[in-house]
């Protein structure tokens, strides 16, 4: 799949990327250049209103809430990065590797650039810089995991049941088997046979869309955790054999992981402010009950989409703990191979912009959707290269020498 414009002069990448840019209509799904994450558009479902009692917050009296999540033993990360930190023909016997033509290859990755070019324009484009080899199996996972996502978000999500989701779970084990069903399982299956994966992080990520069909509330935030680290963390697991670490990194695997995690876990928190009005209208809500009543709120003041001061000082704390999230992921991205930090390190500096746009519309996220614009993606660009090629001389202090 060899192709002339895959072939860059160091000097002038960002000049064809931004060139790409300027000739790439724009998406509406999947557009906000997003690492396989939610998207907006869930399930319709009919839900009790759930009322708090009502209580005044004043500025000087917010509370703050907790940053704890499920503890990582919990969700066995360690196990996984033991499994996928394992030399790859140790994981399989040999005669399980599928043979397929190549070109038969050629074209399902082909395929699966296609979708990720459409769909995650931004993401795409930083992906550009890794190897062919990465570049690809990249595409294979995302285009596996947006299929996932489609299950229930998709046009046919009205058709969803618990048995759809058991014959996708049958058709993962089938692909890391050497049994792909079509063309798309094709290039995830030689993916796998290439990079060390293992497959809890997919499973998980099934059982997060499990979730989805069957919980509207979530009690507490590490009920909400839970539930980020299914449908958005996995993704930072699959990642992070693929991209690689940097052979100088000081840091361990183990830290590493977390950080490719806590990016998922923004990710998915910052996807869920942006969406509380549109969630709202699905009788959806995506916020912990016990802080909505902490703030004196309840979803009945959600679906009235009226914005109050308390809504206000709610919100703020929200956004401080997305914030706090990324902040953890800067160090795994700063200790990634070189050529394959600039997709992550877009997507840390995407997502951050949106939570600044929900302040800028007053933490008006009820009536309004915060929306980070073309020419500020192109701006990020940039600096989001520049951040990345940088990286590996920051050390563990490169979050304070970033400025944030």
């Amino acid at each position: 799949m060899k192709e002339s414009w895959y072939i860059f002069c160091k000097g002038n990448t960002l000049l064809y990327i931004l060139k790409i840019i300027s000739i790439v209509k724009p998406s509406v799904a999947w557009s906000n250049g997003k690492l396989l994450s939610r998207k907006s558009t869930r399930r319709a479902a009919r839900a009790e209103v759930i009322v708090a009692p009502k209580k005044r917050t004043s500025s000087h009296n917010v509370p703050e809430l907790s940053k704890q999540g499920i503890p990582h033993t919990d969700l066995h990360v360690r196990e996984i990065v033991k499994r996928q930190s394992t030399d790859k023909s140790a994981m399989f016997d040999v005669c399980q590797k599928p043979q397929f033509h190549p070109m038969f290859l050629e074209e399902a990755y082909e395929r699966c650039r296609n979708i990720c070019a459409e769909y995650a324009k931004t993401f795409y484009l930083g992906t550009l810089l890794m190897t062919e080899e990465r570049q690809k199996a990249i595409w294979a996972i995302y285009v596996w995991c947006r299929r996932t996502d489609e299950l229930v978000d998709g046009p046919n999500a009205a058709y969803m049941s618990s048995a759809v989701l058991d014959r996708w779970e049958e058709r993962l084990h089938d692909i890391f088997n050497g049994r792909p069903y079509d063309m798309l399982d094709a290039a995830l299956t030689d993916t796998i046979f290439k990079f060390p994966l293992d497959i809890k992080p997919f499973g998980d990520m099934i059982e997060g869309m499990r979730m989805d069909t069957k919980n509207f509330r979530y009690a507490n935030f590490q009920e909400l955790y839970l539930y980020c680290y299914y449908v958005a963390g996995t993704v930072g697991l699959m990642s992070v054999p693929v991209m690689g670490i940097a052979p100088e990194s000081p840091v361990s695997a183990q830290s590493i992981y977390n950080s490719a995690l806590y990016l998922g876990i923004g990710n998915q928190l910052t996807n869920i402010l942006r969406d509380v009005g549109e969630d709202s209208l699905r009788g959806r809500v995506y916020l912990p009950q016990d802080e909505l009543a902490q703030f004196g709120l309840c979803d009945r003041d959600i679906f009235s989409r009226k914005v109050s001061d308390g809504w206000r000082e709610f919100m703020k704390q929200q956004i401080t703990r997305a914030r706090f999230y990324f902040n953890q992921a800067e160090e795994g991205a700063s200790q990634l191979d070189k050529a394959s930090r600039w997709p992550v390190w877009s997507s840390l500096l995407l997502y951050r912009k949106i939570l600044d746009a929900i302040e800028e519309n007053d933490y008006d996220n009820l009536t309004k959707r915060a929306y980070v614009g073309r020419t500020k993606k192109l701006l990020m660009l940039p600096l989001a290269y520049s951040r990345a090629q940088s990286a590996t001389h920051l050390g563990l202090s490169g979050t304070k020498f970033l400025g944030f």
